[in-house]
């Protein structure tokens, strides 16, 4: 039934505008062309033109603060981020991720008993994982619980992180603790800013085999609850003489009276790795806890003195300020020889990178406007569709990285205008198809080269067919490898919302490189271009 609705819009839009325009609201790609040409209605003709694409320098930088890590506005902790791990190939070099978050306290004057006594303290950083790849489950009956020797069992569930890299590198997490002030929650901070920390470590932890794991454990004699980890995590212990000298023994002092003193006090954490090459990952932030055992004097009503284990439990949650530190070392990588940034005619090869690396810059061509006017005005040519057309490269980008999906790009729209400002904002087809919109579709991601159509179509009639000349010479196309983020009513927020922070995606794309043809001379070559789709009344 939708398809034949389909068709009758379409016989009825070109029979009742004629030469005017015919606007297709993202047809299914199988049953454009049949819509073109049912019953004679109209000549359909797909044709390529040049583009100017080219890529956007960001200095390998970009806010990485509280509201660009966490997800403030449908407050889902799982739609917040970071990032950790490093990875280093030969197309954009070596990429480091850190993340630095202060600590409070979760009451202010704590008391923490008579004589008390740092048993452990642990974090517990949550990753991002394969929820549908249990690897293990192993279990021991004979566990003893060591907290008062408890006959137990013990189950530990094992799940891969999701990784973008060398999957089968090892990695070793380390946590130090902040020397800088951190400053507060509503601060900026970019991703090169790096807080100082102190040159011991508080601890360490090496993911060997690249796996998370859940912990239950219960009472052999009535099978309650002893321990349980809600999700999978990378457990981290942390030092017990630092806790004991900054938290138990500063009981009833100014340090811990308050959230101003106290962030003053113990300034924060980083955690970070100690390698150069291994893979990325994301964690939740919102959901890392920092918790410290001990044990103090507890005296009964008969006078005896026994110490129970006491867990408390810090805040590490959105009230903190939070950042991610990123490093770059692109010495010898291919990106500093094609990322020119050529707005004229357009780079060979793009390179499309989040957590600050470059966007990808597309500009229509003087030459294709003026064809693509020239057809609307003499032959009443009318825009059915218009997409630009983007290749990954074959012979760069030919390795085992997931390549992005449909949902992994942003595409907004940039102009300056006279006052010298720059613009940004949806696209035009955004604005106008609001959330049934599909701005960007991917096609063949399990091969090489895999290709994307990013919808352009209402943004190229309001060049091509306005009743005025419409400046569109600082008029661009931003793309980048990111989501856009929804608000708590699951519409898009805004442009400015999207994951460009935590994103570890990275691809290279061909731009105006036209050897990538397969040496077969009759193949059109790879490089971008923008296919226009056009219908004329017969």
């Amino acid at each position: 039934m939708i398809y034949n609705i389909r068709k009758i819009f379409a016989i009825l839009s070109l029979m009742v505008m004629g030469s005017a325009l015919v606007y297709n609201c993202e047809p299914d790609p199988d049953s454009l062309g049949e819509q073109l040409f049912l019953d004679g209605a109209a000549n359909g003709v797909e044709s390529s033109y040049d583009l100017i694409a080219y890529n956007i320098k960001n200095n390998d930088s970009i806010r990485s603060d509280a509201f660009k890590l966490l997800d403030l506005i449908s407050s889902s902790s799982t739609s917040s981020r970071a990032v950790l791990g490093a990875f280093n190939e030969n197309q954009f070099g070596m990429q480091r991720a850190s993340y630095f978050t202060q600590v409070r306290l979760a009451t202010y004057n704590p008391d923490f008993g008579t004589n008390a006594v740092v048993d452990s303290v642990v974090l517990v950083v949550k990753p991002v994982y394969r929820t549908d790849s249990l690897k293990a489950t192993t279990t021991d009956e004979n566990y003893i619980y060591p907290d008062g020797n408890v006959d137990a069992k013990k189950v530990v569930s094992t799940y891969p992180i999701t990784k973008f890299g060398k999957a089968k590198k090892s990695l070793t997490l380390e946590v130090h603790e902040v020397s800088d002030f951190m400053n507060g929650f509503n601060d900026i901070v970019y991703s090169n800013k790096k807080f100082a920390t102190y040159t011991d470590l508080l601890g360490s932890k090496e993911i060997a085999d690249g796996n998370a794991s859940s912990v239950t454990i219960t009472k052999d004699s009535d099978n309650s609850a002893l321990f349980t980890s809600a999700a999978p995590a990378v457990r981290i212990k942390l030092s017990n003489s630092v806790f004991q000298s900054k938290i138990i023994n500063k009981k009833g002092q100014p340090e811990l009276s308050d959230v101003s003193n106290f962030i003053r006090h113990f300034r924060g954490l980083k955690v970070s790795v100690n390698n150069n090459d291994g893979y990325l990952f994301q964690i939740y932030p919102n959901d890392m806890e920092l918790i410290m055992y001990y044990k103090s004097d507890l005296v009964d009503s008969n006078g005896a003195t026994t110490r129970p284990q006491t867990k408390y439990a810090f805040d590490l949650k959105a009230s903190n300020m939070h950042s991610g530190y990123y490093e770059y070392d692109r010495a010898g990588a291919a990106i500093q020889t094609y990322a020119n940034g050529n707005t004229t005619t357009g780079d060979l090869k793009l390179y499309a990178q989040g957590m600050g690396g470059n966007s990808i810059g597309v500009k229509f061509p003087v030459a294709t406007i003026d064809k693509l006017k020239e057809l609307y005005q003499t032959n009443k040519a009318a825009i059915i569709s218009a997409k630009i057309r983007i290749y990954t490269d074959k012979s760069t980008w030919s390795n085992t990285y997931p390549k992005p999906a449909s949902s992994d790009f942003t595409i907004v729209q940039r102009d300056k205008g006279t006052d010298g400002k720059e613009t940004t904002a949806f696209t035009s087809d955004y604005t106008s198809l609001g959330t049934t919109f599909i701005p960007v579709r991917a096609y063949d991601t399990d091969k090489n080269p895999a290709y994307y159509d990013f919808t352009v179509t209402q943004s190229l009639k309001d060049i091509v067919e306005s009743t005025t000349n419409v400046n569109y010479s600082n008029k661009y196309f931003k793309i980048d490898l990111a989501q856009f983020l929804p608000n708590s009513s699951g519409a898009l927020a805004g442009y400015t919302y999207t994951s460009r922070s935590f994103s570890p995606l990275r691809t290279v794309f061909v731009g105006s490189d036209p050897t990538n043809a397969d040496n077969d001379t009759t193949v059109t070559p790879n490089e971008i271009k923008l296919r226009v789709t056009y219908g004329t009344k017969k």
